[in-house]
């Protein structure tokens, strides 16, 4: 095995750190960052297991109650996912020059830049998935007692999404197809198999004693997004690391399949489809495949840097290195002002620009609207986006409730709660839960079009029924 240069992903690491650090603060949270900071700390939640948001808790607590600190942990995962790259690249054969290009190829690349922006699920996830898949190459190429790693890797990734276990799933399909299928047999991936049940198991008990809730939320995506998220699905797998890369992680791919000493690993390249099958069946998001295209970027570098030997093509390479950092850094990164982002395509090209877009606006036009509210008002919101900005911005306004999601799970509001100041709900359904709804003001950020934009605020009084049975209309999944 050749041995790990550390000189580039070092340096590639710590500039990785120095941009997401000087940029992650400039616009605001996103939507789902809100969220997690509102969550409550607990074994598991109707719509997620419990690590990301323990995490930002974590951050939080330890460095303060701000962006920059919520976004550290992202930060840190994605340095993680550029070193197991790296390591990937060592572990297939790959030199200095290899290494070197997995480093600064994926340090800015495409959504793992825009990973490392955000604090998400999947960003957490991409470290698991990366970690699994080095795992898994040493149990194919070294040393089958590596799958105990895979099962300990799997087990803690099952408290931050349920997603690996559909890659291990399309990995044991390709070790079905292509082999080797001694290692199916093998008393190390069974046991492996037995540490991530044993490592996650709490996170499984909480879902098998509340009802599997995630298979609901799954339908409920699949419902709302799976024709437009099927429709993205192919085109997409081509940005993930960025347009100027494909045909390294092409390669990789290629070489997995049809290099000899690289044989046992046949079975990641088959496992792609097979987890692109089962996503567009599901209507699942297009970057779920994200951890096996990583792998494959992190395999291609070992041919394609065995290719640009001559000064020309690694003129060639170093500069789709760099046009592809350009590219990737403008739409992932908050590089332009958030008053001008609106008048440019950035928003339509990164769906999470909008999410971070407005929320301090919003939290004050509806403050002018509670405004001369009674002192048992409550207010309730149409998504989790809507009520963590609230949570954060809106100290002084009345408590806030949403039935979107976890959050269904903190209400009803008080039994004497006989006003509510309403954000973003429709009133053609609020008229059947109250005497008395009235439109009091729009939303509108001034910048950019997102799921609050022209929503409407409005004060309704005389619920219909107790609390306690009206709580229940307002649940939903998305």
């Amino acid at each position: 095995m050749r041995p790990l240069h550390r000189l580039h992903p070092t340096l590639a690491s710590l500039a990785l750190a120095a941009v997401l650090a000087a940029t992650n603060a400039r616009y605001d949270y996103h939507r789902d960052e809100l969220y997690f900071r509102m969550l409550d700390p607990a074994w598991g939640y109707a719509d997620q297991p419990p690590l990301t948001p323990l995490l930002a808790h974590a951050a939080t607590a330890l460095l303060g109650d701000s962006l920059w600190a919520l976004r550290l942990p992202s930060l840190l995962c994605m340095v993680g996912v550029l070193w197991i790259a790296a390591l990937i690249t060592r572990e297939l054969g790959g030199g200095k020059g290899a290494q070197a290009l997995c480093a600064w190829g994926l340090a800015f690349a495409g959504v793992a830049l825009a990973f490392g922006h955000t604090l998400a699920t999947a960003t957490v996830d991409l470290v698991v998935w990366t970690l699994v898949l080095l795992f898994a190459i040493r149990a194919l190429l070294r040393d089958p007692k590596w799958w105990l790693a895979v099962g300990a890797a799997t087990g803690v990734g099952l408290y931050n999404k349920h997603l690996v276990v559909l890659l291990l799933l399309a990995l044991a399909v390709g070790l079905l197809v292509v082999g080797p299928r001694k290692a199916l047999g093998s008393k190390w991936l069974w046991a492996g198999v037995a540490i991530a049940l044993a490592v996650g198991s709490p996170n499984l008990v909480y879902q098998a004693v509340n009802g599997w809730p995630q298979l609901e939320m799954a339908s409920a995506i699949n419902e709302t997004d799976g024709t437009e998220n099927r429709i993205l699905l192919v085109p997409f797998q081509f940005l993930l690391i960025g347009l100027f890369l494909v045909p390294v992680w092409i390669a990789g791919l290629w070489a997995l399949l049809r290099k000899p000493e690289w044989r046992p690993l046949r079975a990641l390249a088959v496992a792609y489809p097979v987890l692109l099958g089962v996503v567009l069946a599901t209507g699942g998001q297009f970057y779920y495949s994200m951890g096996l295209v990583i792998a494959f970027y992190a395999a291609g570098c070992v041919p394609v840097a065995a290719w640009a030997r001559s000064r020309g093509r690694r003129g060639v390479l170093l500069g789709a290195v760099a046009l592809n950092t350009a590219v990737s850094a403008v739409v992932a990164l908050p590089l332009i002002p958030v008053a001008e982002v609106g008048d440019t395509p950035i928003p339509d090209m990164n769906s999470t620009v909008p999410d971070q877009v407005g929320w301090q606006v919003y939290v004050e036009q509806v403050r002018d609207a509670a405004a001369g509210l009674p002192d048992d008002a409550v207010i309730i919101t149409a998504n989790y986006g809507e009520a963590g900005a609230i949570d954060r911005y809106g100290a002084d306004l009345p408590p806030v409730y949403s039935g979107h999601n976890a959050l269904h799970e903190y209400g009803p509001p008080p039994a004497d709660a006989g006003t509510v100041l309403t954000v973003g709900l429709p009133l053609d359904r609020l008229a059947a839960h109250f005497t008395s709804c009235e439109a009091v003001a729009v939303l509108d950020n001034g910048v950019v079009d997102n799921e609050e934009q022209g929503e409407t605020v409005a004060v309704c009084t005389g619920p219909v029924l107790p609390w306690d049975e009206l709580w229940e209309e307002f649940q939903h999944y998305s």
